[in-house]
């Protein structure tokens, strides 16, 4: 089945079939390297914003205390993680963990990143259908993402014996799971971030001109996970211009 949807679309897809492996291994530089341009400007947005304290001075931690109250939501603990950025939700422990610049500061910055966890925590207590399904596929990527490139190298190994190439598709199969979750994920994330600004400036707590620092920051978060997928379809082009140049 998976051999045959590859060998289809190779087939019916001229620029697919045309592309060769060095062209998607400089595709993979070049998403890397907007990956960088796009983590420094978030570096830099984020350290503009850090510097702007928020009215009130509300720390990021006590904004999102009130955030899962005004959601009547009760079984999500805010805790302090050390690191730089490392904020994020825990299903599993039902926590929001919070980075150093994040947990005690007043800024606009922190307040829009403990707001945006506090999304992920509404996500789940709603049952969000991508969050579901990206927590789905986490152990089926942890899996296949350690297991592609070896499962791909002994399908080309053994193609050099035989005619067969199913182990290589099932290796492609494999690396498509990452591509996957990365698309997953756009919508959980930009989900998130909105439902943060929503109430950021519903409950008043971030005026005009510092809402609009909040969603500046979270829209440059959002396009780190933008490249990610990026990077993962480019990955998975890659692999399989490898895989198809050596059918060919």
């Amino acid at each position: 089945m998976l051999t045959t949807l590859f060998t289809t679309y190779s087939e019916n897809s001229g620029a697919m079939s045309n592309l060769t492996t060095s062209e998607a291994f400089f595709l993979i530089i070049a998403v890397g390297i907007i990956g960088f341009i796009v983590q420094a400007k978030l570096k830099n947005v984020f350290a503009k914003y850090s510097k702007v304290p928020a009215p009130g001075y509300m720390t990021g931690a006590q904004a999102a205390e009130r955030m899962l109250q005004a959601h009547r939501i009760t079984n999500v603990k805010i805790t302090h993680i050390s690191g730089e950025l490392t904020d994020h939700f825990n299903p599993q422990t039902m926590t929001i963990n919070l980075s150093d610049g994040v947990y005690s500061s007043n800024s606009v910055a922190a307040l829009a990143v403990a707001c945006h966890e506090c999304g992920h925590a509404i996500q789940h207590a709603e049952g969000y259908a991508p969050l579901r399904l990206r927590s789905a596929l986490v152990p089926i990527v942890n899996f296949s993402s350690r297991a592609a490139f070896f499962v791909i190298m002994i399908g080309l190994v053994m193609t050099a014996s035989t005619s067969s190439q199913i182990i290589c598709w099932i290796g492609l199969g494999m690396i498509a799971m990452s591509a996957v979750f990365s698309l997953v994920t756009l919508p959980v994330e930009y989900d998130a971030s909105n439902r943060a600004l929503d109430w950021l400036e519903s409950s008043r707590i971030l005026r005009d001109e510092e809402a609009e620092g909040a969603e500046i920051a979270l829209k440059w978060a959002a396009r780190t996970y933008v490249v990610a997928a990026l990077s993962a379809i480019a990955t998975l082009l890659y692999y399989f211009t490898l895989v198809n140049n050596r059918r060919n």
